[in-house]
């Protein structure tokens, strides 16, 4: 479904909606920790329920045992709270999520820097762009946006919504217009005015991933006939309610383009956000913002010990 930008009503700070954003991920998994760790030895039963209940919210296997090991080598055949295990585990993820928390930079002696927004139909990437947009605009830089999905109308009009909220220059044309001659279009008018930030949106039909992966490389080679470095980054957006389907994305998605980093969206409306977990551990891909709504402001750079606490249920 596309979002419609809109305007936000007044709300609490970041880490409250992180914390609520999570609340489906983290009272899951609170919950059975507390079923499992109620006046309980850590003994090697207790292990396995814990990396069950771990796989079932979506950390994955290897992350699961690596997690009930590290708690194991501390406090085996100990009294545990289930309090203390949740501590404990949030710690672990924090120390896996650090090496990713990246936030997005741009380079300054680039004009513009180019970021291609790739994923799947339906997981946020117009409106993904549109927050970027909003977010460089805010730092007082020159945004152009090219409406790269020209298979689908509503893509285009939501990236126009988008640019005109936030101030950015938009390139679109007709539906079913070339993409690649587009996004060349888009870079040499960008380098012409000065510009500090291209985005550009791209197609995500995964059900001929052949024509997907064409279309994404020929964008890719137009564009660097302007700048041979262009993309300075390729963003994979992905919708955490897919759960452990991510990890098809990514792997699909790096064999198509040198995928750089991700943006995770959608954690407010899953009981799945220890894929992010999963995704840092398995790919070492840096995450660079995750997003729980859809006003502008709820899309932020991640940030490892709030994102491992909140999915924890600690404050």
């Amino acid at each position: 479904m596309s979002e419609t930008p809109r305007e936000a009503a007044p709300k609490r700070g970041w880490l409250a909606r992180l914390r609520d954003g999570l609340g489906r991920s983290s009272s899951k998994l609170a919950t059975g920790i507390a079923g499992i760790f109620t006046k309980r030895r850590l003994d090697e039963a207790a292990l396995r329920e814990l990396e069950e209940l771990l796989i079932a919210g979506d950390l994955g296997p290897a992350t699961a045992a690596k997690l009930t090991a590290g708690l194991a080598k501390t406090r085996f055949d100990q009294e545990i709270t289930p309090e203390e295990v949740r501590n404990l585990l949030a710690q672990e993820i924090a120390a896996i999520l650090q090496p990713v928390a990246r936030p997005l930079t741009l380079d300054p002696a680039k004009k513009p820097h180019v970021i291609l927004v790739v994923g799947v139909n339906g997981t946020g990437k117009t409106t993904t762009i549109g927050k970027l947009a909003q977010r460089f605009r805010e730092e007082g830089r020159k945004v152009m946006l090219a409406a790269g999905d020209t298979f689908r109308a509503a893509a285009i009009e939501q990236l126009k919504i988008w640019g005109e909220r936030a101030g950015a220059t938009v390139v679109a044309r007709e539906t079913g217009s070339d993409a690649a001659g587009l996004a060349y279009d888009a870079l040499a008018r960008a380098q012409a005015e000065g510009m500090d930030v291209l985005l550009i949106d791209t197609a995500g039909r995964l059900h001929n991933k052949a024509d997907l992966m064409a279309g994404l490389q020929k964008i890719i080679r137009v564009i660097r006939k302007l700048d041979p470095t262009a993309p300075q980054d390729c963003l994979l957006v992905l919708d955490a309610t897919t759960g452990q389907n991510a990890h098809q994305q990514v792997e699909i998605f790096r064999q198509m383009t040198d995928v750089t980093g991700l943006v995770v969206t959608k954690l407010d409306g899953t009981a799945r956000g220890g894929v992010v977990v999963a995704l840092a551990e398995r790919f070492k891909l840096p995450v660079h913002a995750i997003g729980v709504g859809e006003a502008a402001d709820d899309l932020k750079p991640f940030e490892a010990e709030s994102f491992a606490r909140s999915l924890m249920g600690l404050g």
